[in-house]
């Protein structure tokens, strides 16, 4: 494989219409499509031309986070303007924080960004590559995003 990047990634979800305004508001997305096929919904979402999340509305109960699989999603935005920009929407909608507010990556990283949850529990990041200013690393013997 001389090129290989990550493609859209695939969400199970309890409520699609919840879902899809939430990941449109905190990310700015636009629905590319959204369907019902027998009787089954879901939704493709994405930035620009690019596909980035699909949901499937197949599941009931929160996120299990004591079993393998998914441990979170990470999306990088410009600076820390856009990291602030984010973490008011999220506090608009009242999601759950995993840290209080912007925090900075491990040890005496550059990065930092917020840590959060989407309304089925699934953990998500969204980080600038340079924080700037003082925000702490809540976490200094781990990566931020790492044991919560």
């Amino acid at each position: 494989m001389s090129v290989l990047k990550t493609g859209h990634v695939g969400l199970n979800v309890t409520d699609l219409s919840r879902s899809v305004a939430f990941y449109q508001k905190v990310l700015d997305l636009t629905v590319y499509a959204e369907r019902e096929v027998d009787g089954r919904r879901y939704a493709m979402l994405g930035l620009g031309d690019t596909l980035m999340l699909t949901l499937w509305q197949q599941s009931e109960g929160g996120f299990p986070t004591d079993l393998p699989g998914l441990h979170h999603l990470s999306f990088e935005v410009a600076d820390r303007a856009a990291v602030e920009q984010a973490e008011a929407v999220l506090r608009e909608l009242g999601a759950t924080f995993i840290h209080d507010g912007i925090v900075r990556h491990g040890e005496q990283a550059t990065s930092g960004g917020v840590f959060f949850t989407d309304p089925d529990g699934v953990r998500l990041e969204i980080y600038a590559p340079e924080l700037g200013g003082d925000a702490p690393a809540p976490t200094p013997g781990a990566p931020t995003c790492g044991f919560f």
